[in-house]
């Protein structure tokens, strides 16, 4: 009962209105749905992911004729992600809208044939469609700074789950909370593409896996000529050399080392900036690799050392060193470096565009394959949306000017409304 605004105890008689009929409002309920349809997905979308990634499977489960075949599960699956409202009684209405504008019966409203087509989607399906998109992402936007080189950001962020028996054995929480009160904790470690925010790669670890080891399974994502951008927990002598070895620059921040002062410098480059030697450090079990590795590694390693001190009014850190192995002054300027550096911090506003924006920091599933799926789909989605500003910038124009908030927005709005996408060029920032 409606009470007056201002006086909770009094309530105002309901301006009664025509009693309506099954007929009209299951009418209303439909044109409601129809604004809510999917069926644009595809059109918006498709050209990033080829169909033959969806296609039937010659035999097994993906392989039948369904409501929910293999590429109707996807959509749907990419609709209940894409959206603000991500449940599945949600994309089965609108799958159900989907059905109605092609004047075909009706399907049911129950949820579980779609759960039970998301459990057959394949993950390597998933990871493939994933890996398609990175690589279409990989080249499309280079920087303004260090001699127009693609800069790979890399870090990691975590992410919690329903407390099921089955999510914990992967990802168990933490010893200092009580069984039953805590939940499930997975570190996801990325590598990002600083140019355009692209999701070149991940991995998905538990609490105890480090974000270095994490690295390593990715370096098959950095190519020649790539330059790595990470801060003090991938200060590693043994990944500097490693990468070095595959053509890749790196540049990190300080730890677990001091500062080598001017007198022992190999050479002084300029005003806090430093040509140095680091030693390989002396060989313990505690190391994370084995001891012909660690035999492998050179004796010392030439590295160029910088002292950023920072001034900006409201930053916690005064000063902290860059170590890097672009080494040639002239061509790469202390100041540029700091500048390149600065931009590290990109990389966590990709997380919160994937965790806070796209709602992925708490997941839904209960089972740790669908859980697997559940992040992968988000990635997914993710570089989908990445994929419609590089092009709305493609004509001139930076990416980073462009809000993900914004063109989610936008997505979100174009397919309810049923409006063009060309707004994106003009997003706010």
């Amino acid at each position: 009962m409606k009470t007056h605004p201002y006086l909770p105890g009094l309530h105002l008689p309901r301006a009664r209105g025509k009693v309506r009929s099954a007929k009209e409002r299951f009418a209303a309920e439909l044109e409601q749905v129809k604004q809510k349809s999917f069926s644009q997905l595809g059109e918006c979308f498709g050209r990033f992911i080829p169909g033959h990634f969806l296609s039937p499977s010659e035999s097994g489960t993906s392989s039948r004729r369904r409501l929910f075949s293999k590429e109707n599960t996807f959509w749907s699956f990419f609709a209940q992600i894409l959206d603000a409202d991500s449940g599945c009684k949600e994309v089965v209405r609108k799958l159900q809208a989907a059905v109605v504008e092609k004047g075909q019966a009706l399907p049911s409203s129950s949820t579980a044939a779609y759960c039970k087509a998301r459990q057959r989607l394949e993950l390597s399906t998933l990871e493939s469609i994933h890996q398609h998109l990175s690589d279409q992402l990989r080249n499309r936007a280079r920087g303004d700074l260090l001699n127009n080189r693609r800069i790979i950001v890399v870090d990691g962020t975590g992410v919690s789950m329903p407390d099921t028996e089955a999510n914990q054995e992967p990802w168990p929480q933490t010893k200092s909370q009580k069984p039953g009160c805590g939940f499930p904790q997975a570190r996801l470690c990325g590598c990002f593409n600083l140019q355009n925010g692209a999701l070149l790669s991940y991995e998905l670890g538990n609490k105890k896996s480090h974000e270095l080891m994490l690295l390593r399974k990715q370096w098959d994502t950095f190519e020649a000529g790539d330059i790595f951008l990470g801060d003090k927990g991938f200060c590693s002598y043994y990944d500097q050399s490693k990468l070095r070895d595959r053509g890749v620059d790196s540049m990190i921040t300080l730890a677990r080392r001091k500062p080598v002062e001017h007198a022992e410098a190999v050479e002084v480059l300029g005003e806090n900036d430093l040509l140095i030697h680091w030693s390989r450090p002396k060989w313990n079990k505690h190391l994370s690799y084995s001891v012909p590795e660690w035999e492998a590694l050179p004796e010392k390693l030439l590295l160029r050392q910088i002292k950023v001190i920072v001034d900006q009014p409201g930053f916690r850190t005064k000063g902290f060193y860059i170590v890097t192995t672009l080494l040639d002054a002239e061509a790469y300027p202390a100041a540029e470096l700091a500048e390149a550096y600065f931009r590290r911090w990109d990389v966590e506003l990709f997380f919160r565009d994937i965790k806070t924006t796209m709602d992925m920091d708490v997941l839904r599933c209960k089972s740790p394959e669908m859980v697997r799926k559940e992040i992968a789909m988000h990635l997914i989605v993710y570089n989908c949306i990445r994929a419609l500003i590089s092009e709305a910038v493609r004509g001139g124009g930076k990416v980073r000017r462009i809000s993900f908030k914004g063109a989610l927005q936008a997505v979100r709005k174009s397919l309810a409304l049923k409006e063009p996408l060309s707004q994106l060029a003009n997003l706010p920032v």
